[in-house]
């Protein structure tokens, strides 16, 4: 039997005009729908809580997979490339999804309002998890959904409720990486502004001597630092962003192949070409092909 968070997704995915995925009146909140198991599909998670109100779904980042049904969340703390599949989904029982973006701001105050405030965890260790999906936290998801039939009250108790959902969060059993996201200081956020500043300046050549300048470490402790909070090295995580982004603008017919490798950082067209097949599994030209045909 469907749970409520399903039916109040699937009520309102019913009504929409447009695909999966929603965008909603709630600043950060979007719903996601798929009547099949989909292919892989390549996507960039902000840092979210992301829940399966029904159906299944896997998440690779990097070297990690993690694989998340109904009843289950996963948790991202930091900005990642991903490669990411609907894995149970019919049109009697579709995947249905919440996600809910993470206000830092509003994280960090709800933690250091907490007596005493959780302890993040000691280490870098994952940037992302998966957890169980119940209790007081299910009960704020639900309600958060369940706001967008009273778009009145959105301004007024959005803001209510997501500091409920930080509070349960921080307060539970992963409290400690929860935590961890919170913290304005560390090791942590160094290395995440680190990964802000790659993220931002993806198309320019980025020495990891400079990264780690960044994040107060030196070369070696920051490279190690990275690969295990994003499961990625700093150069796959910037080549991901740059086949991701040279992918949209082939997409949107904005550029043709040549002139989008040299638009996110390539210097040669053929090793653009090569890394584009490799990650996407065809050349860009064949790719793009395709990806138009399943949408018309």
């Amino acid at each position: 039997m469907p749970t409520l968070l399903a039916q109040a997704v699937k009520r309102y995915t019913d009504m929409q005009a447009t695909g999966s995925p929603f965008t909603t009146a709630i600043p950060g909140l979007t719903l996601l729908r798929s009547d099949h198991a989909k292919h892989p599909a390549h996507v960039i998670f902000k840092p979210a809580l992301c829940v399966v109100a029904q159906g299944a779904k896997w998440t690779t980042f990097g070297d990690r997979r993690f694989d998340y049904g109904a009843g289950q969340a996963l948790v991202v703390s930091v900005e990642m490339p991903a490669l990411s599949r609907v894995v149970q989904a019919s049109a009697q029982q579709p995947y249905l999804g919440v996600v809910i973006e993470f206000d830092l701001a509003v994280m960090s105050d709800v933690m250091h309002r907490i007596d005493p405030p959780p302890q993040a965890a000691a280490q870098v260790d994952r940037g992302v998890f998966v957890s169980d999906f119940d209790g007081p936290l299910a009960d704020c998801v639900l309600r958060m959904v369940q706001l967008l039939d009273r778009p009145e009250a959105i301004a007024m108790l959005t803001p209510v409720i997501m500091r409920e959902i930080c509070y349960w969060l921080l307060t539970g059993p992963h409290g400690g990486e929860v935590a961890r996201i919170a913290l304005a200081n560390g090791h942590t956020q160094k290395i995440i502004h680190a990964i802000n500043v790659l993220r931002e300046r993806f198309t320019a050549a980025m020495p990891i001597e400079e990264l780690a300048a960044i994040a107060q470490l030196s070369p070696s402790a920051f490279h190690r630092q990275f690969k295990a909070l994003t499961a990625m090295t700093p150069l796959q995580y910037q080549k991901q962003l740059r086949l991701l982004e040279a992918r949209h603008l082939l997409v949107s017919g904005a550029a043709n192949a040549e002139t989008a490798a040299f638009q996110v950082g390539y210097e040669s067209p053929s090793q653009f070409s090569r890394e584009y097949a490799r990650m996407f599994g065809a050349p860009p030209r064949r790719d793009i092909a395709a990806l138009r045909s399943v949408a018309q």
